[in-house]
């Protein structure tokens, strides 16, 4: 067994042997769903699906017990990064992501590289003031260095993310920190802030790898939801920054464009 599939099967272990929460009848309380969002307008009734991460941070949020979601990010350079992702039980998804570089355009030599895999696990749905929490693992990198075997910017490792809505409707807060390298022990942090409009758009700003000013990055997006189980994201990651990687690569912002596709079995 790889290394890399060690640290997420360690993480399934370790939530699997956690002790369910009690059900709504045991504790005279009302069950918290795990997507609380919904068309107001439409008429329809139907659900927006979660929004399990923004740019590229994590937040709390969880596929439903039977649900599934695609997403496919298209990068600098013509890459492609592809996503996969599972609600395999009730709070706890796994997935696996896949990276390929320059596979659109002119440019023949596409590289594929190895597979990494994602879990995420909401074991507190919070309460008024006190946020919704989740632990998880996300293996995959962005802007592989071929020559480093290792992405320059780095996989987010073992998180620990937090929501809580604040002083407005649809105004969320997303802070996590997480060790990336076990090696170092070096934390980051990140400091995410989402505003979903009518269940129109979303409107996404993150501080991310936080440890030092010159490694951190800002990111920024808009989400638009085209139905209620498809959005389309439009982002910069790398604002301001400049210079290049030990690579050659350059530095400085990346655009991206993202589609995902969530539904239930």
């Amino acid at each position: 067994m790889t290394s890399a599939l060690r640290a997420p099967l360690a993480l399934l272990a370790l939530v699997l042997s956690f002790p369910l929460p009690a059900s709504a009848a045991e504790t005279g309380g009302a069950k918290v769903p795990i997507r609380p969002k919904h068309a107001a307008e439409g008429g329809s009734g139907s659900f927006l699906q979660p929004d399990t991460s923004l740019i590229d941070t994590p937040t709390t949020a969880v596929l439903d017990y039977g649900g599934y979601a695609a997403a496919t990010r298209f990068f600098s350079a013509g890459g492609v990064l592809q996503h996969v992702s599972f609600g395999v039980f009730h709070r706890l998804n796994i997935g696996a992501s896949l990276n390929v570089d320059r596979l659109i355009g002119t440019d023949s030599a596409s590289r594929l590289r190895a597979p990494n895999v994602q879990a995420k696990y909401r074991f507190y749905d919070g309460e008024d003031w006190i946020p919704s929490a989740a632990v998880g693992f996300d293996g995959q990198g962005h802007l592989y260095d071929a020559a480093a075997k290792r992405y320059n910017h780095r996989h987010r490792g073992f998180f620990l993310v937090a929501t809580q809505e604040l002083f407005i409707p649809g105004l969320q807060a997303h802070p996590s920190i997480n060790i990336s390298d076990f090696d170092s022990n070096s934390i980051y942090g990140a400091i995410p802030v989402s505003l979903t409009i009518r269940d129109r758009v979303c409107l996404m700003a993150e501080w991310d790898g936080i440890s030092d000013w010159s490694h951190s990055r800002i990111n920024s997006g808009l989400r638009v939801y085209v139905t209620p189980g498809f959005h389309i994201d439009f982002g910069v990651r790398g604002i301001g920054q400049g210079g290049r990687f030990d690579d050659g690569s350059p530095r400085g912002p990346e655009r991206v464009v993202q589609i995902k596709y969530s539904g239930n079995f």
